[in-house]
């Protein structure tokens, strides 16, 4: 933007109202409106917008949260203070091009042919010689050869000598022009592509956000937008076999339904994926129907190859769950019982589970998981293995944290995922897996949980048996809370650590066992390497070390004593005390003592699933799409010109010498001098002094 705002001047008696355009139309207002654009995007893009309002809430707390709601920065590009800064500085830089354009193109036009002798002499670029040709051959002469160096020329004469005005680039003015000329041209379509249209219908049609739930055909009209609408950016929701001629516009207070003058039926989704289980295309093949003529045509969206049909781009945006049927398993998680029994659902549906206490609400289902195994997820346990004691407790756990700068992707599989809500409306929600997953050596079950959805999921690792089932884990689980299998076990750990020992020495290491599985029974939370650490810290601190090494030396034996005779309750052959069965048993007092956290009272194992995918597609019209695709070339022409297009002046000045020669005076300037300018003086002075 020139600085100069020495232009067309407001004829005015008021000069109050001549100051104020002066100011608007000054580079320096102009600058000004730009650093607080500046400030608002970069607001824009550091914080979501459009998002939820709770969101904010939970982010922010309920002070800033208000704080920042009465300033706009969740909306920050609709907001009322960014779209008056957008107006003024369209009203600026228009101000600033009404102004000065008329000066730019009458100094294009003229030859400045009106300079003075003295001022010619006072140029940094300059120079004078003689020569003997005549005054008139050698301002012909002279003409032609600036001519040749493609300049234009004109030739005026100047009392009794003559005058050669040339100039070049003077199409330098016009990157002022168009650039300026883009800056309005841009913000103008920006405005055209911004939810103003859809404030005026919210401010004048009486049209409100619907907060609600249920089905879209049953929203009232006041909610709705019609399809006359010139501008939107929505988002539609199509399960695979369904139709939709409705889009979703998000606001901040719930959303407005967008008419499309045409419905769009998703025949299928195709997603395919490289060996690794990463996505690489996302396509849906579609039928589009015209509501006015009836006209079907079928189509192919992909990520950036959008459908465009009567000014509306549909764009592939993303992928989701279109109500998928699930079949699973429940376990028990607490009590002795191991009763499982099967449970159905479909995802965006629920299921009571049990006898009504519970809900499951299925909130979704992917059949490709890729993850990186290299940072699998935080564990549920709460004991930290490097305090005190406890580090040697911690030798028996594994750990999902791994070096932050490891990756090791892989696709582990389908996952549901479902939130579990009890009679009073509390909420927890949960991701499983339906394949075990090989971490640190094993494998294992990943179920996750979390109470908030802004935290990340914990995981429990149940592990896999021989059969790559839950079940042996389930059985040895349902036994550590009978008493009975309880007294055996220690029972059996005793005769097989004391064979040959005094029956009261005998009695003593059973007791012991006992004690140690009723501690890690525990109640509750109380339980597992939790109640353990209690019970050890009662101890003088000097014995700590050495006792929790000998009370989960005994605990491991009799745990595996436990199983067997779970086993064998249930007519089943006792397991080899091999390698293999010794890791599979201290994953599994690792997950015991984890499960006391886990907050659910059964463990939804997935079984079958029948997919159902459905395609998110963001549907906009953009009518100043065209109108910025113009104002960039605008800027890119008006950019180059300022840049690359030099204004270079010429003057020669000839007249007559009192012994018949002539004497010439050059002067040259331009509005930045650079190397090339200098080089260019040089060879010119050169050309025509020949």
């Amino acid at each position: 933007m020139d600085a100069s705002t020495s232009g067309l001047q407001l004829r005015t008696k008021r000069r109050w109202l001549a100051d104020t355009v002066e100011l608007i139309s000054s580079m320096r207002f102009a600058i000004s409106l730009l650093t607080l654009i500046a400030i608002a995007s970069v607001i824009g893009t550091v914080l979501k917008q459009n998002e939820p309002m709770p969101n904010y809430v939970n982010q922010f707390g309920p002070f800033w949260f208000e704080v920042f709601n009465k300033l706009g920065l969740y909306a920050v590009y609709s907001a009322w203070w960014f779209l008056l800064i957008m107006a003024f500085l369209v009203v600026s830089t228009t101000l600033c091009i009404v102004r000065n354009t008329p000066k730019m193109l009458r100094d294009m036009r003229s030859w400045r042919e009106n300079v003075r002798e003295q001022s010619l002499r006072n140029f940094h670029h300059k120079v004078d010689w003689h020569s003997a040709k005549p005054m008139d051959a050698m301002a012909h002469d002279l003409a032609r050869r600036i001519g040749d160096s493609g300049y234009k020329s004109l030739t005026v004469p100047k009392g009794n000598g003559v005058l050669i005005a040339a100039k070049h680039g003077a199409a330098n003015k016009w990157g002022y022009i168009l650039a300026h000329s883009a800056i309005v041209i841009i913000c103008i379509g920006g405005l055209l592509d911004s939810d103003l249209p859809i404030r005026f219908q919210q401010w004048f049609n009486g049209k409100t956000p619907f907060a609600g739930a249920g089905l879209i055909s049953d929203i009232p009209q006041k909610h709705r937008l019609g399809v006359g609408n010139p501008t939107f950016r929505a988002n539609t929701f199509i399960p695979e076999g369904a139709t939709s001629n409705t889009a979703m516009i998000p606001q901040q207070t719930g959303m407005l339904v967008q008419e499309l003058p045409f419905s769009i039926q998703l025949k299928k989704f195709i997603i395919e994926h490289y060996s690794t289980g990463m996505p690489k295309l996302f396509a849906s093949e579609v039928v589009v129907r015209d509501s006015e003529t009836g006209k079907t045509f079928e189509a192919t969206i992909k990520v950036n190859q959008p459908l465009i049909y009567k000014g509306i781009a549909v764009y592939q945006s993303s992928f989701d769950d279109g109500g998928s049927r699930l079949k699973l398993s429940a376990h028990p998680m607490a009590g002795a019982q191991d009763a499982s029994f099967p449970l159905a659902g479909e995802v965006g549906g629920s299921t009571p589970l049990g006898t009504g206490d519970y809900t499951v609400e299925w909130s979704g289902f992917r059949a490709f998981n890729v993850e990186n195994m290299a940072q699998a997820g935080q564990d549920l346990r709460a004991v930290d293995p490097g305090k005190g004691f406890a580090a040697g407790i911690g030798k028996q756990l594994g750990s999902a944290a791994k070096n932050a700068n490891s990756k090791d992707l892989q696709n582990v599989g389908p996952s549901v995922q479902y939130k579990l809500r009890d009679k009073t409306g509390q909420a927890r929600e949960f991701h499983n897996y339906m394949q075990p997953v090989m971490l640190d050596g094993d494998y294992v079950f990943l179920t996750g949980m979390r109470d908030s959805p802004n935290e990340p999921f914990r995981y429990l690792r149940i592990p896999a048996d021989d059969n790559d089932t839950v079940v042996e884990w389930m059985r040895l689980r349902a036994a550590l809370h009978v008493p009975a299998l309880r007294e055996a076990a220690a029972k059996r750990y005793a005769e097989h650590a004391m064979p040959d020992g005094k029956e009261q020495l005998r009695d003593q290491v059973r007791g012991s066992a006992l004690r140690g599985l009723e501690i890690f029974a525990g109640s509750g939370e109380d339980a597992g390497y939790i109640a353990v650490t209690k019970f050890l810290e009662q101890i003088p601190q000097a014995e700590q070390q050495k006792a929790a090494d000998i009370f989960l030396k005994i605990l491991n034996g009799t745990l595996w004593e436990l199983w067997q005779a779970a086993r064998e309750k249930d007519g089943l052959k006792p397991m080899a005390a091999d390698e293999k069965h010794l890791r599979f048993l201290q994953a599994a007092m690792n997950a015991l003592s984890d499960a006391n956290f886990y907050g659910a009272p059964v463990y939804l194992q997935l079984r079958e699933f029948e997919e159902v995918k459905a395609s998110v597609l963001q549907v906009t019209r953009s009518p100043g799409k065209n109108v910025v695709y113009f104002g960039c070339l605008l800027l890119v022409l008006g950019v180059f010109a300022m840049f690359y297009i030099r204004e270079r002046r010429l003057w020669i000045w000839l007249k007559p010498d009192a012994d018949g020669r002539t004497h010439a005076l050059m002067a040259m300037s331009t509005q930045r001098k650079t190397l090339d300018f200098e080089k260019e003086f040089e060879t010119l002075k050169a050309q025509i002094q020949k």
